[in-house]
Order: structure tokens, then sequence, then C-alpha cells
């Protein structure tokens, strides 16, 4: 049991306070069979009939709790939706917390919760990990750095080598909750809304979709939001994007804060969405498939890809058009 109301130094020094910290908030919420706080390396049992994808991630988030997550939640579905949008099924996933002294034990222990509900949803094991205090003053309170492992069947081909001219933009729902719903609960500009972040796995969005013949690339719209990852297309591709403005799903509140702001709603973070470009004759089946889902009710067909120099041209609902810049500056650090 921790006695202490913050974390200290001690509980980072390798003694009795650091494995009281382990096991009393760290092993009681993230206990399974896989993990195992006794060894240094932990085995994997994999099916080697599919391909085995990684990617690894990192947390920074202020403030560390928001409507609709905390950087529990979000570590663990950041992690989830980069395999998720990459055709893999995740299956285990490594955690790392570094730890600023002086932090609530409480909150720690609430963010390691919905970090273990947010695991247990999406269906992988917390296999292994490491906790690290550092000096008051030296870190942001709590960082998360993830590694995850999931599996991809070998006859998926989502790539962006596949990306045709003509093909279909999707997008799995509105855009800038995540960013709007972490400004404001920053308090920075005394602006009040019930914005909530969406926050979630992608997972029930990309499994229909991994094996679907016309599906040709995924990607989950986190920092700099739907236009970077529409500008990584046209970069790889050479192709033109024109994206038409009245079909990008913005909720009401989320364009008049950016309307206060001048913040741009395509540049903001998504953490529970995705954009899929596909063959343009199966567009409305997947968005059929999407639109029945939880959260993909307003997923809609943003743009298309056609010959061009790589740009992106944003048509705008009064008839005109722009060309829709790469991001430059951060409007918003510390997002994710």
């Amino acid at each position: 049991m921790i006695e202490d109301r913050h974390v200290t130094l001690a509980h980072g020094n390798g003694g009795r306070h650091m494995r009281e910290l382990i096991e009393t908030i760290f092993v009681r919420h993230l206990a399974n069979p896989a993990l195992d706080v006794q060894l240094d390396a932990a085995p994997l049992t994999l099916d080697h009939a599919l391909v085995p994808f990684i990617t690894t991630d990192a947390f920074t988030v202020q403030p560390l709790e928001f409507p609709g997550g905390d950087i529990g939640s979000l570590a663990v579905n950041g992690t989830v939706n980069d395999l998720a949008v990459s055709g893999a099924v995740p299956q285990f996933l490594t955690l790392n917390a570094i730890i600023e002294e002086g932090l609530e034990v409480a909150l720690l222990d609430r963010v390691v919760k919905n970090l273990a509900k947010a695991a247990a949803a999406a269906g992988v094991s917390i296999v292994a990990g490491d906790t690290k205090v550092v000096p008051r003053g030296q870190g942001g309170g709590l960082y998360l750095v993830t590694t995850g492992v999931g599996l991809r069947d070998s006859a998926c081909a989502l790539g962006l080598g596949a990306v045709r001219d003509g093909d279909a933009i999707l997008v799995s729902g509105p855009v800038g909750d995540h960013g709007i719903a972490v400004m404001l609960a920053r308090e920075a500009f005394e602006l009040k809304g019930d914005v909530r972040s969406d926050c979630a796995s992608v997972l029930p969005f990309t499994v229909p979709l991994a094996g679907l013949v016309g599906v040709r690339f995924m990607r989950d719209p986190t920092r700099g939001g739907i236009a970077t990852v529409v500008h990584e297309i046209a970069r790889a591709t050479g192709l033109d994007i024109r994206l038409d403005e009245a079909e990008v799903p913005v909720r009401d509140a989320v364009r008049s804060v950016c309307e206060i702001l001048g913040y741009d709603p395509y540049y903001l973070a998504c953490e529970g969405r995705v954009v899929a470009v596909v063959a343009p004759e199966i567009a409305d089946d997947v968005l059929a498939l999407w639109r029945v889902l939880p959260d993909g009710e307003h997923a809609g067909r943003i743009g298309t890809l056609e010959a061009g120099r790589g740009r992106v041209v944003l048509q705008t609902v009064i008839g005109g058009a722009r060309l829709l810049e790469e991001l430059e500056d951060d409007p918003l650090p510390r997002i994710c």
C-alpha cells in the first residue's frame, strides 16, 4: 500500500517504495497472464502465418485529464490506432511511465485505471513496462511511452503505393474534437464548451476494411489533423487532392471555437478517426459500413485524388477554391 499522497523520488529508486508503486497501481490495474514484473524481457507468442507489425509512440498531453479521456486512454488508443490503420490487429503493448516528483498518487491511479480499460476494450495485453521518477520541475507530471505489436494478414496490400488517380478520400467522423477538447481543458482562453475528445480505438472502423478489395490506404489524423494526412498522400503520389469543404464533418461547437480563436479544424488533432483512400466504386459501401457504427454516423466522402502536381485544394462552400498549405507552426503544443 502507498502511504504517500504524492509521488516522491523514492518511488523511482528501485527499492520498496518503487515496488509498492508498481504493485499498488500498475499491477493492480494491468495484471494479466502475460505480465510478469519479475522478468526483464517478456516472451511473445505470434501466429507465423501473419505478418508482425510494431509501432512506438510517446504521449505528453497537457492537461493529463480532459473531457473524453486522459493520458492513459490516449496512450493505448494512439498506439492501437497506428497498428489498426496499417491493417494489423493489435496484440501486445509495452508501457513506460516517466513520473514527475509531486504527482498525486490518486491522479496516477485514475490514469492507469483508464489505461487498463482502454487496453481491455481494444483486446490488447500489457506485457512489459518500466517506471522512472524525475525530480520536480523536470517533467510534465507524467509522460507515457508505449510500443505496440500487431499482426496483419500477409495478403493485405494497404499502402501509399496502392493509391490511384480518381480514388475517393473518406473520414470516419467529425474532425478537430480532440484538439479543441484539450485546448478548452487548459482554460487558457477563458472559453467554456462541452466538446469531448474523440479518443477511442478505431479498430471497429479498420477491421472490416483491411481485407476489402479497393481499400488503398488508411491513416489516423493525429498531430496536424486531416490536412497533414492529405499532404502526406499528395507528396507520396504526386497527385492533387481536392477536398470538399461542405462534406468535411466538423461539429458546430468545434467550428465556433475555431472561428473565435482563428484555428483551422483541418489542422487539429483527432484521436479516434480514420482517413481512408478507397476506389471510387466502393466508397458508398465503406460509408455504409461506417455509418452504422457508434461515432460513425457522420462519416463522409470528403475528397478526390486527381492528376496534378501534388497540391491540396479546398473547394469552399461559397464556390471558390484555395490551396490548403502544409502545416508550418504548431497551433496547439502538448496535444497528444
